[in-house]
């Protein structure tokens, strides 16, 4: 098993709760570390780096490092995003053990966080970008895989985390439609290190969305989760059933610009109102507060170890 220093002993389960837009909040995060599985949220989602920074401070006045599970942080590393540097500043000042990038790489970037004993995973959803990631010095990748939520890579797990162990001797996450304990210890056994949860921490009481769409959440199953290209212009996972409330076609097939123009013309807000999910959401059937969630993803993970030992020795 390949985690970073000072890991070992302080999870729970091998899992980090991913960073939702607009859905984590310091409360998830101290939530799931509390609870001996590794919390996250995007800087984003604070609306200013000193509204980011007052997050840092208190999410690392609620937690015991040397007790907790560590925490992180998701930075946007392209050049839209105008607070990177100012948002990287704090991370630096604070000491944030993780740090989880994506849509780019920064080589000063992972230096710096190294540096101060911060390690950085990177989210990748093909060998193109692994090795460009590799070759850049970071810590872990994180293999974004179909039927993820949101911006979803197309490649199979089992055919993606075999490639990239091929390449790679550091920490491996595998994340796309990962709900149990059973489903992290698959993926333990097929290679990776960590699993990476969105959607199934998502329907949390903790978590920053609405009953509403924690009640979606709940009701749908993969069947409800579409892939299109519609919100962004780049195909990603939502939930079928947000299009329809916010009077959208979910099997509309125009090209993504005169869909994306229609969205804003009906003044939607991408991601506020039309809402990101995985396949995993079939596995989804309650709301429980993120603590008693960890609890249940340590017991179904411990579970599923002896069921595989029993499997191995008849």
């Amino acid at each position: 098993m390949s985690l970073p220093s000072g890991w070992f002993g302080r999870l729970a389960a091998p899992v980090v709760a991913a960073p939702m837009f607009l859905t984590s909040t310091p409360d998830l995060v101290v939530g799931t570390s509390a609870s001996g599985i590794v919390g996250s949220f995007p800087a984003l989602n604070q609306r200013s780096t000193q509204g980011f920074e007052d997050w840092l401070i208190e999410i690392s006045g609620r937690l015991d490092p040397a007790r907790d599970a560590p925490w992180g942080v998701n930075l946007v590393v392209h050049k839209s995003n105008d607070r990177l540097e100012a948002d990287l500043a704090q991370l630096v000042k604070h000491k944030v053990p993780l740090v989880i990038t994506s849509l780019g790489l920064n080589r000063d970037l992972i230096r710096e966080v190294q540096g101060y004993g911060g390690v950085v995973f990177h989210d990748v959803i093909s060998m193109e970008f692994a090795e460009k990631a590799i070759e850049a010095g970071v810590d872990g990748l994180i293999a974004v895989t179909h039927g993820a939520g949101g911006h979803a890579g197309v490649l199979n797990p089992f055919a993606f985390l075999q490639q990239l162990r091929t390449v790679f001797d550091g920490t491996l996450l595998l994340g796309g439609a990962v709900s149990t304990g059973a489903q992290v210890m698959a993926a333990r056994l097929m290679g990776a290190d960590l699993a990476y949860i969105g959607s199934r921490f998502l329907a949390t009481r903790e978590s920053g969305v609405s009953e509403r769409q924690k009640a979606m959440m709940v009701d749908a199953t993969a069947e409800d989760v579409i892939l299109t290209p519609a919100v962004s212009g780049i195909p990603a996972n939502f939930l079928r059933q947000s299009f329809v409330g916010a009077g959208l076609d979910p099997d509309d097939r125009r090209p993504p610009e005169e869909l994306n123009l229609t969205i804003r013309n009906k003044d939607v807000k991408p991601w506020k109102d039309l809402w990101a999910a995985g396949q995993g959401v079939g596995a989804i059937d309650d709301i429980p507060a993120v603590a008693d969630l960890c609890h249940r993803l340590r017991e179904e993970y411990r579970a599923a170890g002896r069921h595989a030992a029993e499997l191995i020795h008849g």
